[in-house]
C-alpha cells in the first residue's frame, strides 16, 4: 500500500458514502455467551510502563492481526494546535533514528536549520504589513536550503517497505475525534518484526519532513473546503458545540495547520504517545507467553509517563434549535442532529435499538417511508456515533432528496417518524428483530482478527473494559418499547436539535 492510498482513509470527513460508513463507528455488541469463551483464549498483560496488550489466541491459520489504540485524537487538541493530533499519525510513519535515515546526526542538524528558520518567517510574518519582504525571501532560501539537505539523508517509506517485503496487510492508519490508531497483519512468524518496528516507532519517533506533509496535510484541507458535504458536516459539528471539542475539526483549521512546527508535534507525541496511554490488542496464531516475552523485550524499553488527563470541558445544554446552510451547486442534503450521552450512559443501548429499527438499512422505517413509499428521497437514515462515544455524541438523522424534492419535505418527514416514536411503541417484532440482528452482528464483526482487534481495544479503552464488547448485548436484550419511547421523548426535542442543510443553488442539479 502506498502512502497516498492510505492517507486518503485518514481523516473522518463528512461525504454522502461516509455518512452510511459512519453507522458503525461505535462497534456492535457481541454474544453474551461467548464472553467465558473469549475469557479463555485472551490473555491481559500490562508492563512496568504502563503499556497494555489484549492477546486473543486464534490458531485456525498462521497469521496475526495487530491493532495499537494511542487514545488521543483531535479531541484533545486547543485552538492554535488544531489538526495535530492528524499530522502527527502521518509523522508516525516517517520512520526513526534508525529506520528512514542515511545518518540521523546530520539529518538532525539540518532539521534544526530547518526549524530554527521557519520560526524566523513566523516570527517576520506576524508583523503583516511591516514585514521586511527582503528578510522573508533570505529566510525562505534559509528554510528551503535545510530541507534540501535533510532530504539527502531520509530513506524514504523505509519503515512501510519493511513491512511489505515481510508480506503485510492492511497497512494503514486514521484519526478521529477519540483516537489515532495504527493497524496491521502478518505471518505469525513475523511477530518479533512486528514488536521491533513498533516498539522502535514509538521509543525513538523522528518526526522527519514535517513541513513537506504539512503541505501534504494542507492540500487535504483544500480539498474537503472544496467538498460541499464535507463543508456540511464541518459547520454542522462546529454549530451543534459550542464548548465541548467536538466541534472542531480533525483536520483542522488551515491557519493552524500553516504554523504548526515540528516542536508542537513532538511535544504533543511526548504527552500522548506515552506507554499508558496506548492500548494494543494482537489477535491470531500466537502463544501468550511468546508475546509476553517480545513486548517486554521490545516495548518494556520505552520510558513510562504520567496518563494524560481527559478534556474536562462540557458542552452545556442547548437553549434552542440551531441551524446551518450551506449553499452549492449540488446535491442537498439535510442533517438532524440530537445531543446524547456518551457510550457508557445507560440509554446508550436503547439508541442502538433505535439505530437499527429507524435507520439501519432497507428495512428501517426511514428508508421504507421516505425512499420507498413516498419517493422524496434517494438516501435516508439515523445513527449514534457522531462525532466521538467518548463524550457526549450526537444521534444524527439524514436524507438526500429526490429529483425534484426537496430538504424540507425530508425534513417534515423525518420529524413524522421521530413523532410516531413519542406517541406509538414500537412493536414487539420490530423490538425482536433488532436484538436479533445485533447478534447476527457478532458473526459479521468477530470474522476477522483485524477487527475483532479493533473492536477489543475500543471497547477496552472508551468503556474501561473489552468484556463490554460481550454485555453491551445483553442491554440491548433488556430494552423495552417504553424505554424507546421514553428516550425519544428526552433526547427527540426541538431545542436540543441542530439542523444542517445543503442547499442547492442551481435548479438543473438533481
Amino acid at each position: 500500500m502506498k502512502h497516498e492510498t492510505r492517507k486518503q482513509g485518514r481523516v473522518v470527513i463528512a461525504t454522502v458514502v461516509l455518512l452510511f460508513t459512519l453507522v458503525p463507528i461505535a462497534p456492535g455488541p457481541a454474544k453474551a455467551q461467548d464472553l467465558a469463551e473469549f475469557e479463555k483464549r485472551l490473555t491481559e498483560l500490562t508492563l512496568d510502563n504502563g503499556l497494555k496488550f489484549l492477546v486473543l489466541e486464534r490458531h485456525e491459520a498462521p497469521v496475526v492481526s495487530f491493532h495499537i489504540y494511542a487514545n488521543v485524537g483531535s479531541v484533545d487538541e486547543v485552538k492554535g494546535i488544531t489538526g495535530l493530533a492528524h499530522l502527527f499519525e502521518h509523522m508516525a510513519f516517517k520512520g526513526t533514528k534508525t529506520v528512514g535515515t542515511k545518518n540521523y546526526k546530520a539529518e538532525a542538524k539540518a532539521m534544526a536549520k530547518m526549524d530554527k528558520a521557519f520560526l524566523a518567517i513566523k516570527a517576520e510574518q506576524r508583523k503583516a504589513d511591516k514585514a521586511d519582504k527582503e528578510k522573508l525571501e533570505q529566510l525562505q532560501k534559509q528554510f528551503e536550503e535545510a530541507q534540501k539537505q535533510a532530504q539527502e539523508y531520509i530513506v524514504h517509506d523505509e519503515f512501510e517497505e519493511v513491512y511489505s517485503r515481510n508480506g503485510a496487510a492492511g497497512f494503514n492508519a486514521y484519526t478521529s475525534w477519540d483516537a489515532t490508531q495504527y493497524i496491521v497483519s502478518l505471518a505469525s512468524n513475523k511477530v518479533e518484526l512486528w514488536t521491533s518496528l513498533e516498539s522502535d516507532r514509538f521509543l525513538n519517533p523522528v518526526v522527519r519532513e514535517f513541513y513537506k506533509e504539512r503541505n501534504v496535510v494542507m492540500e487535504e484541507r483544500r480539498m474537503s473546503e472544496n467538498n460541499p458535504q464535507s463543508r456540511l458536516i464541518e459547520d454542522f459539528i462546529a454549530t451543534a458545540y459550542k464548548a465541548h471539542p467536538y466541534g472542531e475539526p480533525v483536520i483542522g483549521h488551515m491557519s493552524d495547520i500553516k504554523t504548526l512546527t515540528r516542536a508542537e508535534a513532538e511535544a504533543f507525541f511526548k504527552k500522548y504517545y506515552g506507554p499508558s496511554n496506548l492500548t494494543i490488542a494482537i489477535v491470531g496464531d500466537v502463544e501468550p507467553q511468546d508475546i509476553k516475552k517480545l513486548t517486554k523485550k521490545y516495548f518494556g524499553r520505552i520510558p513510562s509517563g504520567p496518563k494524560p488527563e481527559l478534556v474536562e470541558t462540557e458542552e452545556p445544554p442547548q437553549r434552542g434549535q440551531r441551524q446551518v446552510m450551506v449553499e452549492d451547486p449540488s446535491q442537498p442534503l439535510i442533517l438532524i442532529g440530537y445531543h446524547k450521552a456518551n457510550i457508557n450512559h445507560p440509554d446508550n443501548a436503547v439508541f442502538d435499538a433505535i439505530t437499527d429499527i429507524v435507520g439501519s438499512g432497507r428495512t428501517s422505517r426511514l428508508y421504507k417511508s421516505l425512499v420507498k413509499e413516498k419517493k422524496i428521497a434517494i438516501a435516508a437514515s439515523g445513527f449514534q456515533g457522531l462525532p466521538g462515544n467518548k463524550y457526549p455524541g450526537l444521534f444524527l438523522f439524514y436524507a438526500v432528496p429526490a429529483k425534484g424534492h426537496t430538504n424540507q419535505e425530508c425534513e417534515e418527514a423525518i420529524y413524522a417518524e421521530i413523532e410516531k416514536l413519542k406517541t406509538e411503541l414500537v412493536t414487539p417484532d420490530e423490538l425482536a428483530k433488532a436484538k436479533t440482528r445485533s447478534r447476527a452482528d457478532l458473526i459479521r464483526q468477530l470474522d476477522s482478527n483485524s477487527g475483532l482487534a479493533a473492536q477489543l481495544t475500543f471497547y477496552e479503552v472508551v468503556t474501561g473494559d473489552w468484556r463490554n464488547l460481550f454485555k453491551q448485548l445483553d442491554e440491548i436484550e433488556k430494552v423495552a418499547a417504553e424505554d424507546i419511547q421514553r428516550v425519544a421523548k428526552e433526547y427527540f426535542t426541538s431545542k436540543n436539535r441542530t439542523v444542517g442543510v445543503i442547499e442547492t443553488t442551481t435548479q438543473d442539479m438533481l
